[in-house]
C-alpha cells in the first residue's frame, strides 16, 4: 500500500468516527429523565384547594436563583403524605385557614446544588433576607446545609397557614433591597401567610418552633400548624416551624432524583 493510500484510508477511518460520535451524542443527551414511582402525586390532584408558593422554581431563595431539578410550582409528595394535607385542610378550611406549601419532594440534584453554593463563600447575595446573623462558613456546622435532605425521600414539605380569604402576594424582583427574614412581619418581605415570627426558610434560632422568645400570635400560629399536623401522622423538625415529615415514611432510605415535573408523575 503506498503512503497515499494509507493516508486516505486513515481520514476515512478518523471521519468514520467522528460521524458515529455525532450521531451518538443526540441519542445519549435524549435519555429520558427519571419519573417518579406510582406511589408519588401532585398534591393538586388529591386537594385543589391547598396554596402553593414553590420558592424554588424562582429567584426567591437563599441562593437568589432558580434550584437544579425544580421545572415547575408543583408539589410532589407521597401519596399517603398528601392524603393526610388533604385532610388537615378540611379541618382548617372550616376555621377559615388555609395550608399553603413552599416545598415538597425535592430532587437530589437540587441538594447537590444548595451544596455547591454554600461552599462558595464569594456567593452571599440573600444573606441580607435569609441569613442575615450567619456567617456563611457555618451553614455545614449549624445544620443549614446538609449532603442530604428528607425532603428528597418523598413525604417531607415545608408549609404554612393562611387566613382567609388569602391575599394577593407581590413577585419578588431580583435586586431589590433585602429585609432581614427575622424581622416584624410588616418589614420583611410580604407573604399571606398568618405571622410565624420569622419568614420562610429563615436561617436563625428564631425559627426554632419552640423558641421561648417567640410569643404571643406568633407562637400561638406555630402551636395551630403543629398540633393540625401532628395529630395527623407528621412529625415537626424543632430547627424550622415550617418543616414537617409524615410517619412512617414510604421510603424511608431512598434519596429520588427525578425532577420537579408535572411529567414526573403524569397518570399517577
Amino acid at each position: 500500500m503506498t503512503g497515499i493510500a494509507r493516508s486516505l484510508r486513515a481520514l476515512a477511518a478518523a471521519g468514520a468516527a467522528l460521524l458515529a460520535v455525532t450521531v451518538a451524542a443526540p441519542v445519549a443527551a435524549a435519555r429520558p429523565e427519571p419519573k417518579a414511582p406510582p406511589e408519588f402525586v401532585d398534591l393538586r390532584s388529591v386537594d385543589p384547594t391547598i396554596i402553593t408558593e414553590m420558592r424554588y422554581t424562582t429567584a426567591h431563595n437563599f441562593m437568589g436563583e432558580p434550584v437544579d431539578g425544580y421545572r415547575q410550582p408543583v408539589c410532589i409528595l407521597t401519596r399517603p403524605a398528601a392524603l393526610a394535607l388533604r385532610t388537615a385542610q378540611r379541618s382548617l378550611l372550616r376555621q377559615g385557614y388555609s395550608l399553603k406549601v413552599y416545598d415538597c419532594y425535592r430532587p437530589q440534584r437540587a441538594v447537590d446544588h444548595f451544596v455547591r453554593w454554600a461552599e462558595d463563600l464569594d456567593d452571599q447575595a440573600m444573606k441580607g433576607e435569609f441569613y442575615p446573623e450567619v456567617d456563611k462558613t457555618r451553614l455545614f456546622e449549624d445544620g443549614y446545609i446538609a449532603e442530604k435532605s428528607g425532603h428528597s425521600r418523598g413525604s417531607t414539605v415545608d408549609l404554612t397557614l393562611v387566613k382567609l380569604p388569602a391575599l394577593p402576594t407581590r413577585p419578588y424582583e431580583p435586586g431589590e433591597e433585602l429585609t432581614a427574614c427575622h424581622a416584624s412581619q410588616d418589614e420583611r418581605f410580604p407573604d399571606n401567610s398568618v405571622d410565624m415570627g420569622t419568614g420562610y426558610d429563615c436561617f436563625d434560632t428564631l425559627s426554632h418552633t419552640d423558641d421561648p422568645r417567640v410569643q404571643g400570635a406568633q407562637r400561638a400560629h406555630r402551636q395551630f400548624l403543629k398540633e393540625t399536623l401532628t395529630g395527623l401522622g407528621f412529625v415537626n423538625l424543632a430547627e424550622e416551624w415550617w418543616h414537617f415529615t409524615f410517619k412512617p415514611e414510604l421510603f424511608p432510605d431512598t434519596y429520588f432524583d427525578f425532577p420537579v415535573a408535572r411529567r414526573s408523575v403524569a397518570g399517577h
